[in-house]
Parts: structure tokens; C-alpha cells; sequence
């Protein structure tokens, strides 16, 4: 058995889009949303396994604490958690690979045409 997490490489499976006006015209708003994820992401970096499990159990009311516990030492054990949002060139390869194979994107999409660094570099500071 192998870790789909540790033998794929870092896949960001989640992400956030926005029409370039919204951006443009919502830049506080953006730029208040990504400090805060990036807060979340030093909070992880920064705790225990325990204090997240505990931090994160309302969400999994049916998971007993030791059973949370266990999985965000896991998640630690392989490096899950990035220490910035900062979508590089080389995980969006990875992602777009994955959705072509998978069928989910007919085409591959240039970087530089859909991701902005910006608002996670500022964040990341």
C-alpha cells in the first residue's frame, strides 16, 4: 500500500477562482480572505496534532478525538500542509495532468493565463 499524498507530489486540491474584474475591483476583500487562510496555515504549522484534532472535531462530530488525531499526524508525517498558498507553476502542471487523465479538462490552460501569485505572496509576508 502507498500514500496517495506522499507519492504524488503536492496536488492543491483546493483553490479558489475569481473573475479577473472581481479581483480588480474587490482587492481589500481578496486580499482579507488570503491572509486569513494563511493564518489558518501558520496555526497548523505552529500546533500540535492534538490541538488541531481538537480544533477541527466540531466538523467531525461522528470521529472520536483519537481517530482525528491520528490522521493529522499523518497529514503532518507527509508534509500535507504547504507553509503558504502560493500557487506555484509545477503543482498547477501536476493538477492540470491529473484532470486531463482523469478526463475532467480536455486541453491544458497556460499559468500565467489563470493564476495570480499576488494576493498569496503579500499574504505569505
Amino acid at each position: 500500500m502507498a500514500s496517495l499524498g506522499e507519492d504524488s507530489g503536492y496536488v492543491p486540491y483546493t483553490s479558489f477562482s475569481a473573475k479577473k474584474s472581481f479581483l480588480e475591483k474587490n482587492r481589500d476583500t481578496v486580499q482579507a480572505f488570503t491572509n486569513a487562510l494563511q493564518r489558518g496555515m501558520e496555526y497548523v504549522r505552529e500546533h500540535k496534532p492534538e490541538e488541531i484534532a481538537k480544533v477541527i472535531s466540531p466538523q467531525f462530530p461522528e470521529t472520536d478525538i483519537s481517530t482525528l488525531t491520528t490522521i493529522v499526524e499523518r497529514y503532518y508525517a507527509q508534509d500535507t500542509w504547504k507553509s503558504d498558498l502560493i500557487f506555484q507553476e509545477d503543482a498547477f502542471e501536476l493538477l492540470q495532468n491529473i484532470l486531463v487523465d482523469s478526463g475532467v479538462l480536455e486541453k491544458k490552460v497556460p499559468y500565467e493565463d489563470l493564476v495570480t501569485k499576488e494576493f498569496a505572496e503579500k499574504a505569505a509576508k
